[in-house]
C-alpha cells in the first residue's frame, strides 16, 4: 500500500509538473496577428522602434496640439495596439499626442517569448523615448494595462514619465499565476493552485529565460517618481482588487485609485466609459499641458 501510495504521488507530481510546463509554454508564447492599417479618422504614421529587447516594435504615432501632452498606450498580455484604439481616440480628442504600439512577441513586433513583463518594459523605455525625440517640449505621461502597466514598472526600472495609469495590474508572478488557476478550475483550484505557482516561478527560468524576483511590479511601484492613478476591478479575480490596494499602498504622493465598481478583468474604458473619460483624460490633462 505504501509503495502503491508512493508511486502515485510521484505519478502526480510529474503530471502537475507537466501540466505546469504546457501552461507556462502557452501563457508565454508569441501572441502574433495582422493588425493591418491604422483607422482612418487617427491620421496615424506607422513606425518601427528598435527595442534593446532585441525585438522590432511596430506601432503608430498621431501629433497633438502642440502644448496638450503626449500619451504612451500599453496594451495587455495577447492583445495588441488595436486594444488601445478607444483610448487613442479618446486622448487624440482631447488634444494629446498618442503612441500605440505592439510589444515584443505581440501583433505586428517581432520577439519569441512573452516574458510578463521583463523585455516588455524594455519596449516601453524605448516607445517613451520615441515620444521625447519626436516632441521635446512636451511632457509625456502613460496608461499600462495589465501587462502594459507591469512593463511600466519592470524592466531597467520604472518608466520616466511626467503622469502614469496603470490598471489590472498583477502584484507579482506567483500570485497571478495562483488567481488565474482558481478562477479557471473553481473545484480543485483552490487545492493545486498555490503548489503550481511554485512549480511555475521555478520552471520560468528555463522556459523564458526570466527570474520570478524580475516580475514583481509591487517591488517597483515605490520607485516612481510620476503622480501615479492605479485602476482596479472590485470583482476582478485574475488581478484582485486586494493586489491593487497593496500596490497602491506601495506608491509614493501624490497617488490616486479608481476602484470599479463590479469590473472584472477586463477592459476598464470600454467597462466604464463615461466614468473613464472623466477621471483618466482630466488626470493626464493636469498634469501633461504644460511645457517641461
Amino acid at each position: 500500500m505504501l509503495r502503491l501510495a508512493a508511486i502515485g504521488l510521484a505519478c502526480g507530481a510529474a503530471l502537475l509538473s507537466a501540466a505546469v510546463v504546457a501552461v507556462g509554454l502557452f501563457l508565454s508564447a508569441p501572441a502574433r496577428a495582422t493588425v493591418g492599417a491604422p483607422p482612418g479618422d487617427l491620421r496615424a504614421e506607422q513606425i518601427e522602434i528598435a527595442s534593446p529587447s532585441g525585438a522590432t516594435l511596430r506601432g503608430w504615432f498621431i501629433e497633438g496640439r502642440p502644448g496638450a501632452g503626449a500619451v504612451v498606450l500599453m496594451h495587455g498580455v495577447q492583445g495588441n495596439r488595436l486594444h488601445m484604439v478607444p483610448r487613442a481616440r479618446l486622448l487624440v480628442a482631447a488634444g494629446f499626442s498618442v503612441l500605440l504600439f505592439d510589444f515584443q512577441a505581440h501583433g505586428e513586433s517581432t520577439g519569441n517569448r512573452i516574458t510578463f513583463g521583463r523585455l516588455e518594459g524594455l519596449d516601453a523605455r524605448a516607445a517613451v523615448a520615441l515620444v521625447r525625440q519626436r516632441l521635446p517640449a512636451e511632457r509625456v505621461g502613460a496608461i499600462g494595462s495589465s501587462l502594459g502597466g507591469a512593463a511600466a514598472l519592470l524592466g531597467p526600472g520604472p518608466l520616466p514619465v511626467d503622469a502614469l495609469v496603470l490598471e489590472s495590474v498583477y502584484s507579482e508572478i506567483g500570485t497571478a499565476i495562483s488567481n488565474r488557476i482558481t478562477a479557471v478550475l473553481p473545484v480543485v483550484g483552490g487545492i493545486v493552485a498555490r503548489p503550481a505557482a511554485w512549480l511555475f516561478e521555478l520552471l520560468l527560468p528555463p522556459i523564458i529565460g526570466v527570474r520570478p524576483a524580475e516580475l514583481r511590479p509591487i517591488d517597483r511601484i515605490a520607485e516612481v517618481t510620476a503622480p501615479v492613478l492605479v485602476a482596479a476591478g472590485t470583482l476582478d479575480d485574475r488581478t484582485t482588487i486586494a493586489e491593487a490596494d497593496a500596490m497602491f499602498a506601495r506608491a509614493l504622493e501624490p497617488k490616486w485609485i479608481w476602484r470599479v465598481e463590479g469590473a472584472r478583468h477586463v477592459d476598464l474604458e470600454a467597462y466604464a466609459p463615461d466614468d473613464y473619460r472623466k477621471r483618466i483624460v482630466p488626470f493626464l490633462a493636469e498634469r501633461l499641458r504644460q511645457a517641461r
